[in-house]
This record gives C-alpha cells, sequence and structure tokens, in this order.
C-alpha cells in the first residue's frame, strides 16, 4: 500500500467511526431518520467489480473530472463489492493538458466494453476557440465513440457541460436530462428534456448540473450501485452531504 492509499484508509477508518460514534450517541432519537435514509448495499453482481472510466480530453474541466474520480475510489473503502476506476481517452493514451493547466497522465484506452459506468465531465464551453468540450465536438471522434458506446448493463453519465458531448452523440434528444445552467437553452434546442434537478437519472442515462454537482452525480450512482451505507459512509469522509434534487424514474 502506498503513502497516498494508507492515508486515504485511516481517514475511511476515522470517518467510519466518527459514524458510529454519532449513531451511538443519537441512537434514540435518529431511529426514523435512520429507517429513511439506510438500505442494503446494491447487489455485488456475482462478485464483479463496479468499473467506472471517467473520460478525458484537452481542456477538461480539473473539479468535473477529480470529483467523481474521489467519491467512486473512497467508496470502495466502504463497499465488499472491488470498485475499479480509470481515467480513459478515446485519443491515443499519454496526457491531457486540463481547463486551468494541470496535466493528467492517461493509460487507458477507449473500451466502453470493459466499463459498468463512463462518466463525461465537461469544460472549455464558454471559449469555443480553446480545448474543450466545442473542439472535441468539432473533432468528433469522442462523438462518435460516445454514440456507439450505449449496451445493456452501461450507464453512460455527464456532468457540466459534458453532457453537451452526449447531445452531439445524440444520446440526450427526447430524454429527461440537465447541464450547466449556462448550456441549458442548447441542450434544450437540441431536443433534451430538460428537468430542474441538480442530478437526473433516467436509468442507463444520468446526468447532472455544473461544475460541483459531479459530487452530487457520483454520490448518487454510488448509492445506486453500491448502496445507501457506502454512499453516507463517502460523504462522511469527505465532509460533504449531497445536495440538491434527483431526479429519476
Amino acid at each position: 500500500m502506498n503513502r497516498r492509499d494508507l492515508l486515504r484508509a485511516s481517514t475511511a477508518i476515522g470517518a467510519t467511526g466518527m459514524g458510529l460514534a454519532g449513531a451511538t450517541a443519537a441512537a434514540a432519537p435518529a431511529t426514523a431518520a435512520t429507517t429513511t435514509t439506510a438500505s442494503s448495499p446494491a447487489p455485488a453482481r456475482d462478485g464483479r467489480p463496479l468499473r467506472v472510466h471517467v473520460v478525458m480530453f484537452d481542456g477538461v474541466e480539473e473539479l468535473d473530472f477529480a470529483a467523481p474520480y474521489e467519491v467512486f475510489s473512497a467508496a470502495g473503502f466502504f463497499t465488499d463489492r472491488p470498485v475499479e476506476v480509470r481515467y480513459v481517452t478515446s485519443s491515443r493514451p499519454g496526457s491531457v493538458q486540463a481547463a486551468y493547466g494541470t496535466r493528467v497522465p492517461v493509460d487507458h484506452g477507449w473500451a466502453p466494453g470493459e466499463a459498468d459506468v463512463i462518466v463525461v465531465p465537461g469544460g472549455g464551453y464558454a471559449r469555443r476557440e480553446e480545448p474543450g468540450v466545442w473542439a472535441e465536438i468539432r473533432r468528433g471522434t469522442l462523438i462518435r465513440a460516445l454514440r456507439e458506446a450505449p449496451r445493456p448493463g452501461l450507464t453512460v453519465s455527464a456532468l457540466c457541460t459534458g453532457v453537451m458531448l452526449l447531445s452531439a452523440a445524440g444520446l440526450t434528444r427526447g430524454r429527461p436530462c440537465t447541464t450547466h445552467h449556462k448550456a441549458r437553452p442548447d441542450l434544450e434546442a437540441q431536443g433534451g428534456v430538460l428537468k430542474n434537478a441538480r442530478v437526473v437519472d433516467d436509468r442507463d442515462l444520468v446526468t447532472a448540473a455544473g461544475v460541483t454537482s459531479g459530487l452530487e452525480l457520483a454520490l448518487w450512482l454510488v448509492r445506486r450501485e453500491l448502496g445507501a451505507d457506502t454512499a453516507t459512509s463517502v460523504e462522511a469522509m469527505l465532509e460533504h452531504e449531497a445536495r440538491g434534487t434527483v431526479w429519476s424514474r
């Protein structure tokens, strides 16, 4: 175990301990809340890992990709089901330069057949001539890859203006969805059925609003795939409470 994993594990143990202490101190008055918020973990699907692919491209917003990566990675501490999270690219593996200059190595190529969840971040939507969503739409490689990705058992998700990449691929047309508030008119004009929610869950298509909603997107998917106990444990570890409305079928 490397130093980063050791620190994460220590934090996870601490968060679990605090949760248990709080539950013991307030056991009597918290009974009703516990009944409504906790549930048994989702089935482990014969022990197979939950495989999450976070899509990377030049100009991607740092928080858009880092927040979901963190949430899904942390979830592995609180579930018996293995969780595998990787950055992937529709281009040749190498590195990408994010919106604020961060260089991120991306070791894995496009392989939606090896994923249970794909997460598409946004970035650069306001800067049409620079790297980001518009450049990826013009280039077309990622758009074609996304268009061909859907299959039974795969959840395609996106947040912020990453939803506009799904829109360009035709995946949001006629379906409930949301995106960053400044891109909502474009999403609706392209056939998306806008919902006034922070996260919109239409089964195999899950979308979320702008930037920080990547936390809510990932926490919702962790709750859906791994159970409420895992999601609330991750919230305690990150000291973040999921906020906003989740629209789901």
